[in-house]
């Protein structure tokens, strides 16, 4: 990926581009040192070697133990997994659709909320409350509960990670710069919990299936990566963050979506009388990406179940955009952006007229 694509990218929330140095760790292990990590000659000991080496960078991120470090296919499996693991449980109404859905299926209970602030259910025997929401950037705080469960994808690797009182944490490499198809479970103090798929002894039994040895190689460096970074990569996005909205600020019928404790990677603004959909195509013509919402969600003609969940009135619903930041875009490339959103604005609204 050239530096003008990475520079221009402001879509991190939904993927983010993965770094060379992850992509060059993973290489050998998609060659030469191609075993099995779950075998007991020198090829699948290599592997096997690999994968608790990036465990240990997985663990240092997290300030946890390798052994509560589990490998899964990303954050989506990790909530299936805890969620069905557990009855009752309630979720927080800002959940990722892999939460959010998979409480609708279930059955489960809606956390009752005023903004984003959240209330108790006493009842529950565990409670879902993302860190950090991947529309808004809104840092959540739970209430008050005898065991808690996390999504930390949007957390991990851009801000420090607190996990007392945390019992299960989820997430995904690929919103941290590591590859697609990877991410963890933490599990507290490793205390044994019924596996979600069966049929194999891997991960102590926990969790069957070979392991994806070269995604897991590129998650633990992402993750090394991260913990070497995370200061100057939060100075950096927060004065792309600032640059944005200096510019869209000054545009009539604007209103940001933010809380008062936010993520400076994550950027939701509302424009009265436009599609938000339409400014994401808008963007694309002149060369950025951002989006109307969760990627997840992106082909849904459903109105947000966060903002709505905020009370945030549909006019205002239609015409959001999410602009989300990362190490690789520049303050240039941000201003530029911005001008172009506003620019898109206004000329859709002369339209309208």
């Amino acid at each position: 990926m050239s530096d003008s694509a990475r520079a221009n990218y402001f879509d991190n929330a939904a993927t983010t581009p993965l770094d060379p140095t992850a992509l060059a760790e993973m290489l050998p292990y998609l060659e030469d040192d191609f075993g099995n990590a779950n075998s007991i000659h020198a090829w699948g000991q290599r592997a096997h070697a690999a994968v608790e080496t990036a465990r240990q960078h997985v663990a240092d991120l997290l300030r946890c133990a390798p052994e509560e470090v589990v490998f899964t296919s990303g954050a989506t499996e990790s909530n299936n997994w805890i969620l069905k693991s557990f009855s009752p449980v309630t979720v927080s109404p800002f959940e990722h659709s892999s939460v959010w859905e998979t409480a609708k299926t279930l059955g489960n209970r809606t956390l009752a909320n005023d903004g984003y602030k959240l209330f108790a259910d006493p009842e529950a025997e565990l409670v879902s409350v993302m860190l950090v929401n991947n529309e808004t950037g809104a840092v959540l705080t739970p209430p008050p509960t005898k065991r808690l469960h996390r999504d930390v994808t949007q957390a991990l690797g851009k801000l420090p990670i607190d996990l007392t009182g945390v019992g299960y944490a989820s997430m995904s490499a690929h919103k941290l710069y590591g590859p697609k198809g990877v991410g963890a479970l933490y599990i507290r103090n490793a205390v044994p919990l019924g596996p979600l798929l069966n049929g194999g002894e891997q991960e102590d039994g926990l969790r069957a299936g070979t392991l994806n040895v070269p995604a897991i190689v590129g998650f633990g460096t992402a993750c090394r990566l991260a913990s070497e970074r995370m200061e100057s990569d939060l100075h950096h996005v927060q004065s792309l963050r600032e640059a944005v909205q200096e510019t869209l600020s000054k545009v009539t019928d604007y209103r940001d979506n933010s809380s008062e404790s936010n993520s400076p990677y994550i950027l939701s603004v509302s424009f009265l009388g436009v599609e938000g959909e339409t400014l994401v195509v808008e963007a694309d013509a002149k060369g950025y990406a951002v989006s109307s919402g969760a990627a997840c969600s992106s082909r849904s003609n459903e109105p947000s179940h966060v903002l709505t969940a905020l009370g945030i009135e549909p006019e205002w619903l239609r015409g959001t955009v999410r602009v989300s930041f990362s190490r690789w875009n520049t303050e240039e490339a941000a201003r530029d952006l911005a001008k172009a959103i506003a620019g898109a604005v206004e000329k859709l609204r002369s339209r309208g007229k």
